[in-house]
């Protein structure tokens, strides 16, 4: 039975309408195990006969039928199936990978079959030793000999076991020793039951086989049988399969290591964007954290400050109310009673309601024979003045006041020692009827607080008096005066809870009108995390620049790539590898390189960040101005394959474009 048969096959080239015939109806027929010479000058037609039975070129007219099948009836993916199990080819000029050893180039081919990574293996030594290359399987193709070169070829067209061996003037390049060994070995694989079809314009070469067929101007001219064909022998052949995406990334790897300076060079290169972008981001995280560190260092972040609203309209926002309500603070239409109190008390996550006073004016302070008059603000203390800072002493109890340094030195030089004594502080309060009442009362000194930030040396902001609530509520009692709150402090279970119960005690309504107008560090610290995050974001944005310039890297490296690696894209289409296993090699070797940016980007991130933390830790009471996260490192990770796979789209599907033959034929 024929194992080849091919029925009126015609091929012609065209340039513009021209048309130049190169086959002009081939019909032949091959049995298994000969060892058919195609013989005839050049330009007769038949490397292109070669191909067309290869499956290598599909325009052509007529049939060419393998084992009883019709080739042209078959899609591209059959026709890839049909390379990987059937044909092995062999080149001229060989074809051999450059970077790869004797024993990886025969692997290529191992990598199209079903076998284990092991059997694989097996297989590619037994097969160096049947071609007589054993001693020199380590070594790459640059240490060869054209003889050696042609022995790998031939040994990797074996690896798969296919059925029919195509050799393109075997010997072209080989000198007559060489000829002899490689045509032997021919003859040898065509006595193993496999077909063996050589080109050759060699007459001695030609006599080698069974069977010559002279091919002149696209016609048969001659078909001489020298010698019967070889018996074909059974065996269990070894079953194909595609290329997989583990051995498509091993591939790729491999180039990888093998240029691993210049794509180091590239890597740093697209790294350095990465590390930009990471920094700033780590940057604008660390210093919004310092600004809530140093806000809530200060200022108790669990607290909702509750006003009075002065406006019945409950369209009114919020912030305009809050504005509205503080400018009228200490009004006695505008101050809290226990109705308001009481309802705050109710609100969800509200976990304690202290009554707030505020009352600023003229007030006298008298300790021994020193009397001091100025314009004073009597507060009292609440859950927002947790953070204070005592130079010496602690918060006022029932009866006693706190005052700060700069207003204790004007009762006494050694304003330490005030602690535990008396002072008479004389100030005037508004009765229910908004009438002025004048407040006297003695109280014992608690404690002196530092003096805050904007008083500074000179002593310029205005004075406070500190007291608790009840101290002071008991006072205006006493003489008459109103002794409803200014505001309230309601202090919440979480911080995480803050903005849900300001929310919630701004819909809280009283006889139809919503009551109380709310201000909490939130929206300040959400004001300031946002600015910081924008200058973050836009600094990023400026350091990601230089990733559109990685970008051209890679696609540049890659497409350079590709034309380096223009007859190995052949050797992998000839021998079975699918378009898109070749589009596949060219996108992980892109990942590959995007990984190592990342890492590098990374590192040198966190080396940053440990560099400038260390030089301003004394500067920020210790607090990491540089705060790189793991969302970062993920993103940053994400950014490398992201522009890795971006760069590649063009590079590998030209790649994977590329026409077979023309790629072979590339020098």
């Amino acid at each position: 039975m024929s194992v080849l048969e091919l029925k009126n096959i015609k091929k012609s080239y065209f340039l513009g309408k021209e048309e130049f015939p190169v086959l002009k109806g081939i019909d032949l027929q091959i049995e298994r195990g000969e060892f058919v010479s195609l013989l005839g000058e050049s330009g007769g037609g038949k490397s292109t006969l070669m191909n067309i039975i290869g499956g290598l070129d599909r325009e052509y007219d007529g049939d060419v039928i393998v084992d009883g099948l019709v080739q042209r009836a078959k899609k591209e993916k059959a026709m890839d199936a049909y390379r990987r199990e059937t044909i092995g080819f062999i080149f001229q000029s060989f074809n051999l990978v450059s970077y790869l050893s004797v024993l990886d180039n025969i692997m290529i081919s191992l990598k199209m079959t079903a076998l284990t990574e092991k059997e694989r293996h097996a297989r590619a030594i037994e097969l160096t030793k049947q071609v007589g290359l054993y001693e020199h399987r380590k070594k790459k193709p640059a240490q060869l000999s054209g003889g050696q070169k042609q022995r790998v070829a031939i040994a990797r067209a074996l690896a798969s076991d296919p059925e029919i061996i195509l050799a393109d003037e075997p010997t072209g390049a080989l000198d007559s020793q060489n000829t002899r060994e490689v045509l032997a070995l021919l003859r040898d694989i065509a006595q193993s039951g496999k077909t063996v079809i050589v080109v050759t314009h060699s007459q001695e070469v030609a006599e080698y086989g069974t069977r010559i067929i002279h091919l002149a101007d696209g016609v048969i001219t001659g078909d001489e049988r020298i010698k019967p064909a070889y018996p074909a022998l059974e065996h269990d052949r070894i079953k194909s399969k595609a290329l997989s995406l583990a051995d498509t990334f091993k591939t790729a790897f491999q180039h990888f290591t093998n240029a691993w300076k210049i794509n180091l060079l590239i890597a740093i290169g697209t790294a350095i964007g990465l590390f930009s972008v990471i920094f700033f981001l780590g940057l604008g995280n660390g210093a919004t954290k310092y600004m809530n560190h140093m806000i809530t260092s200060n200022v108790n972040p669990n607290i909702v400050t509750v006003f009075k609203r002065t406006t019945t309209d409950n369209a009114v926002a919020n912030t305009e109310a809050l504005r509205q309500a503080q400018e009228n603070l200490g009004a006695t239409d505008n101050l809290l009673d226990s109705n308001h109190l009481n309802s705050l008390k109710d609100a969800k996550y509200v976990t304690k309601v202290e009554p707030a006073y505020s009352i600023s004016g003229l007030t006298t302070m008298k300790y021994d024979s020193t009397t001091k008059t100025g314009l004073y603000s009597i507060t009292t203390w609440n859950a927002s003045n947790i953070n204070d800072s005592y130079v010496k002493g602690n918060k006022p109890e029932n009866g006693e006041i706190a005052l700060y340094e700069k207003d204790a030195k004007a009762l006494n030089n050694d304003y330490k020692s005030l602690i535990g004594q008396s002072i008479s502080i004389t100030f005037t309060a508004k009765t229910s009827s908004n009438s002025n009442v004048e407040v006297t009362k003695s109280l014992k000194v608690s404690g002196i607080l530092k003096n805050p930030d904007s008083a500074g040396a000179g002593g310029g902001a205005a004075s406070s008096v500190i007291m608790t609530a009840s101290t002071l509520k008991s006072s205006l009692s006493a003489a008459g005066a109103d002794s409803d709150a200014a505001y309230a402090v309601v202090s919440v279970d979480k911080v995480d809870h803050v903005k849900s119960a300001a929310q919630t005690i701004q819909k809280i309504k009283i006889d139809g009108n919503k009551a109380f107008a709310t201000f909490n560090m939130g929206s300040i610290l959400d004001t300031l995390t946002n600015i910081t995050n924008i200058v973050s974001y836009v600094l990023a944005a400026i350091a990601g620049i230089s990733l559109i310039v990685s970008i051209f890297m890679i696609v540049v490296t890659t497409y350079m790539s590709v034309a380096e690696r223009t007859k190995e894209i052949g050797v992998i289409r000839a021998l079975g590898g699918r378009r898109k296993d070749i589009s596949r090699l060219f996108t992980f070797e892109s990942l590959i390189l995007g990984l190592p940016s990342a890492i590098i980007a990374i590192l040198a991130a966190f080396l940053g960040e440990f560099i400038i933390n260390k030089a301003l830790s004394g500067f920020l009471d210790g607090v990491s101005i540089v705060q790189i996260s793991i969302g970062h490192l993920i993103f940053a990770v994400i950014v490398a394959v992201l522009i890795a796979l971006f760069a590649s789209l063009a590079p590998s599907g030209r790649a994977a474009r590329l026409n077979t033959i023309e790629a072979l034929a590339a020098e």
